[in-house]
């Protein structure tokens, strides 16, 4: 399923001018506050006209400017989770799914209601209230609402920014199934980068209205320009868990050419995993250190050195096909003599499994 994105719009003294074409999976429209992304998702759902653009969903027109096309947003056949869950207080949990269902046309009714039911793990919630649910729970049935109309395009609108990090490490695993085991693509809007890393397959980076950046999850968030914020910067890689050690509960993940060893729950064997390693707690020496407690210590090249006004050089490592970022002072880089080309040691402080 191919989505074609094109639209030009001017807010007040804001102008979006933007494009981008996604297929199956996860594309995230990906920025900090004010770039562009909710007012690009409202156009893709139909809430909003652009001046100028289109929007073609597998070959339909949905959005047009230039025939004079617009498909009314209840005919779009999309469905759209918000911040806030926007449950009917007064129905059950249960009420409120079969409310989603109503919507879809009997032809195009696609998962049952058990099988949302059991991938979003909302069973026990079935006879409740939205009262009684936490903030990660009424996104969770948020989702199945949306789900149960057997939308043909899934549009996510920053679902997690109201929740705290608990619940956010709630529903995340939830959002990880819906993405590998479901056939509808989504749309997700993100200012965070953890939470881009974790769950998109493709990435358009928005900056004041315009596309920075498209391509890969993996190539995108391991640009050091990704983050908004300069400690979140760092490397996403993928590799496969070759191994788990349960008594010192670590995987040890394959990668391109290297292993590491991460501490994280039971992950079977073979199962493809991301990596996420911040530039900030990477350490760099000439020569391979011994007596040192980081299990993770990666051999590669330097491939970039880029220099801030802090005093601070960000670093791009090739180690055997894998790219690593390291932030460290100017002074040690200028102490190490590092320069591209040159053969260095990583060594890796903190590493965060985005299973």
């Amino acid at each position: 399923m191919t989505l074609i994105v094109e639209a030009k719009q001017r807010l007040g003294a804001f102008s979006l001018d933007a494009a981008f074409t996604s297929e199956r999976g996860v594309t995230a429209l990906f920025g900090r506050s004010g770039s562009g992304k909710t007012s690009l998702i409202r156009i893709i759902a139909g809430l909003a006209r652009p001046d100028e653009g289109r929007v073609v969903l597998d070959g339909e027109a949905l959005t047009e400017t230039a025939a004079g096309t617009f498909v009314p947003k209840h005919r779009r056949r999309f469905g759209y989770v918000f911040q806030e869950a926007r449950l009917f207080p007064h129905f059950s949990v249960r009420a409120n799914l079969s409310y989603g269902r109503w919507f879809a046309a009997r032809a195009a009714r696609g998962e049952s209601f058990d099988r949302i039911v059991d991938l979003l793990g909302i069973e026990p919630l079935l006879e409740r209230s939205p009262a009684k649910l936490s903030g990660g729970e009424k996104q969770r049935v948020a989702i199945g609402r949306a789900l149960l109309s057997a939308p043909r395009l899934l549009l996510m609108d920053e679902p997690l920014a109201a929740l705290d990090e608990a619940r956010k490490a709630e529903i995340l695993p939830y959002l990880e199934r819906l993405r590998d085991e479901t056939d509808i693509p989504i749309v997700y809007v993100s200012h965070s980068i953890a939470e881009v890393a974790r769950l998109a397959n493709q990435v358009v980076v928005l900056s004041d209205g315009k596309v920075e950046a498209t391509g890969p999850a993996v190539d995108i968030l391991s640009r050091p320009s990704a983050a908004s914020d300069r400690k979140e910067a760092g490397a996403l890689l993928e590799g496969a868990v070759e191994s788990f050690d349960a008594r010192h509960r670590l995987s040890t993940v394959t990668l391109k050419s290297s292993r590491l060893h991460i501490p994280s729950a039971t992950l079977a064997p073979g199962r493809l995993v991301r990596i996420r390693i911040p530039s900030r707690d990477v350490m760099l020496a000439t020569t391979r250190p011994e007596g040192l407690s980081a299990l993770n210590i990666l051999e590669g090249r330097i491939e970039a050195i880029s220099s801030d006004e802090d005093g601070t050089v960000e670093i791009r490592i090739d180690c055997g096909g894998d790219a690593i970022l390291a932030r460290i002072t100017a002074l040690s880089c200028e102490r190490l003599d590092l320069r591209p080309g040159k053969t260095v040691f990583a060594v890796i402080k903190t590493v965060a499994l985005e299973a």
